[in-house]
């Protein structure tokens, strides 16, 4: 499944939503299977915001946090699912021969609710900050996605009060192309049962 990045990019321009990971800290109970992540997000050029997540993993807690933060607003993230996780070490990149500082690849694989799959990856020599970047970069695509719908089908419904027939088509095609990266959510089910 191809990604709709640059048309999501284009939609949003300076409205989209790119998020970083600043400060990460860890803590697991090896014992109960739980961890606590506790992070810094930027959201744009806004202040850091703090963020903790508990869950079975790294990657568990930090995708709860990130929904604590985000699934309120943007509905479909709880629809989404992580499906695969894959880790890959380039050996030749040790910098000490008998050193273990070789870097890492950490690939997820998400699959949305209409059953597309969706690759986000991370390279550096830290599996745990690749690890976090990569469900950091999943989220920010599947939030950008959900607000890129919304504001395609209101520039859709503007353009049809206006007779703008031109512009309709435009948004409707583009309509179609960033639905294949949302995820069900109740707002984006209306929509699509409305446009047919």
């Amino acid at each position: 499944m191809s990604d709709q990045t640059d048309l999501i990019k284009r939609v949003l321009g300076a409205n989209f939503l790119a998020l970083s990971l600043g400060k990460l800290s860890i803590e697991e109970d090896p014992e109960a299977a739980t961890t606590t992540v506790r992070a810094k997000i930027s959201e744009g050029d806004q202040p850091p915001v703090d963020l903790e997540g508990k869950g079975v993993g790294v990657v568990d807690a930090l995708y709860n946090g990130l929904l604590d933060r985000y699934a309120r607003e943007y509905q479909s993230l709880k629809t989404i699912q992580l499906v695969k996780f894959a880790l890959a070490a380039d050996m030749e990149s040790k910098k000490a021969s008998a050193g273990v500082d070789a870097v890492g690849k950490v690939t997820i694989e998400i699959k949305n609710s209409e059953g597309r799959y969706f690759s986000f990856a991370h390279t550096s020599r830290s599996i745990t900050t690749s690890s976090a970047c990569a469900v950091l970069s999943a989220v920010q695509y599947f939030l950008n996605a959900e607000r890129a719908f919304l504001t395609l089908y209101n520039a859709r419904r503007d353009a049809l009060q206006r007779g703008r027939e031109d512009l309709v088509s435009r948004y409707t095609a583009e309509l179609a192309e960033v639905v294949q990266s949302t995820s069900y959510a109740e707002v984006i089910a209306n929509i699509r049962k409305e446009l047919g």
